[in-house]
C-alpha cells in the first residue's frame, strides 16, 4: 500500500509542478523515478516515454501508466495514471472558475509569456538529455536528422515517423552489424 501512495503522490507531484506537457516533464520525472526512487532506468524511462508517444492519449500519463504497471501490477498503473492526472484536474476546474475574469489583464498575458519561455527552455532540457542517451553513432544521427526534417517539413504523422525510424533501426542493424553485437561506429 506505501509503494501505491507513492506512485500516486510522486506522479502527481511531477504533474502539479510541471508545465509544458510531456517533454517538459522528462528532467522531474528522471529525478523521481529513476533517481529518487529506482522504479526504472533512464534507458527504460526513454522507452516508455517513446511508446507512450506512440500510442493514444497524453504522453506523461502513459509514462505514469507504464511505470506503475512495472512496479505494482493493474493497481500501481491505476494509481500512478490517477496521480499524473490528478493536479491537471484540479488547476483545470481552479483556472475555469477564476480565468474567465481575469484573462484579458496585462499582468495575466505577461505572465503566460514569461511561463512560455520557461515551458521552452525545459523542453530543451530534456530534448539535450534525450540526445545525449540517445544518438550514440552515426546510424543514430542519420535518422534523428532525416526524422526531424519529415517531422519539421512534411505533414506526416510523427507515429509514422517514430514507427518507420524504429523498423529502419532494427533491418539496418540486422543487415548491416550483425557480428558487432548491433555497434555501430
Amino acid at each position: 500500500m506505501k509503494e501505491l501512495w507513492q506512485l500516486f503522490s510522486a506522479f502527481a507531484r511531477i504533474g502539479g509542478f510541471t508545465f509544458g506537457g510531456g517533454y517538459a516533464m522528462l528532467p522531474m520525472l528522471q529525478k523521481e523515478v529513476v533517481d529518487k526512487y529506482g522504479w526504472a532506468t533512464e534507458e527504460e524511462v526513454l522507452d516508455y516515454f517513446a511508446i507512450g508517444q506512440c500510442t493514444p492519449g497524453i504522453i506523461f500519463v502513459n509514462t505514469a501508466t507504464f511505470v506503475g504497471y512495472k512496479r505494482k501490477g493493474l493497481a500501481g498503473a491505476i494509481c500512478a495514471t490517477a496521480g499524473s492526472v490528478f493536479p491537471s484536474v484540479v488547476i483545470v476546474m481552479i483556472i475555469a472558475a477564476v480565468l474567465t475574469n481575469f484573462a484579458d489583464l496585462a499582468v495575466v498575458q505577461h505572465a503566460f509569456g514569461g511561463i512560455r519561455v520557461a515551458v521552452g527552455v525545459l523542453i530543451l532540457q530534456a530534448v539535450l538529455g534525450l540526445w545525449k542517451k540517445s544518438i550514440v553513432d552515426k546510424l543514430c544521427i542519420l535518422i534523428a536528422v532525416v526524422s526531424f526534417c519529415v517531422a519539421s517539413f512534411t505533414s506526416i504523422s510523427s507515429i509514422w515517423v517514430i514507427l518507420i525510424a524504429g523498423i529502419l533501426g532494427i533491418v539496418v542493424r540486422a543487415v548491416f552489424y550483425k557480428g558487432e553485437g548491433g555497434a555501430s561506429s
